[in-house]
């Protein structure tokens, strides 16, 4: 489902970065979305927002009442396009994608790795190095230990998926076999 979200959310992150880009306001872009995320993903008003008895101008006005009037005008619009598009519910995962192509416009790219075990601080330098020379970008590096992938790593950087682990050898091999 993350993906799902996440193929929803580009298009309006990419947009309003655009256009952050344009005017020279991608500070006021980031703190806007990273607001109207943060109220977004609040459970009581995810309720709200995905419950299909309250009417989208409701929820799209609560959502700007909290945001008040700090608001940017184009910000408070892209709000309404998502409440006319049935999508307020993705304001967190756009104001995660904005700060994603924020970081990338600044030359970093953001890297999470996956392990079977705990990487020591030499190896994590040692991935950063050849990261870094692979993706010609400073990378910032998220090291995550997940004892489910049996052995080896799993490298994320945006779409780039580097499957190293056991398990997905062990997949591709299921599906290799058709098993």
């Amino acid at each position: 489902m993350a993906g799902d979200i996440t193929t929803i959310a580009r298009p309006y992150a990419e947009a309003a970065f655009a256009r952050a880009q344009e005017s020279g306001a991608i500070p006021a872009w980031s703190d806007a979305l990273n607001l109207l995320g943060a109220l977004a993903a609040d459970p009581a008003m995810a309720a709200q927002i995905n419950n299909p008895e309250i009417p989208r101008d409701l929820a799209r006005d609560m959502l700007l009442d909290l945001g008040g009037e700090t608001l940017p005008t184009e910000a408070r619009n892209l709000v309404k396009l998502l409440a006319e598009n049935k999508r307020l519910s993705v304001l967190p995962e756009i104001a995660k994608v904005f700060e994603e192509l924020e970081t990338r416009n600044k030359g970093i790219r953001q890297v999470h790795i996956r392990t079977a075990y705990a990487l020591d601080a030499q190896l994590q330098k040692l991935l950063a190095k050849a990261l870094k020379a692979k993706l010609n970008a400073e990378v910032e590096l998220t090291v995550e230990k997940d004892t489910s992938l049996i052995g080896g790593i799993e490298i994320r950087a945006d779409d780039l998926v580097i499957d190293g682990s056991v398990r997905g050898k062990l997949q591709r091999l299921a599906s290799e076999l058709q098993i």
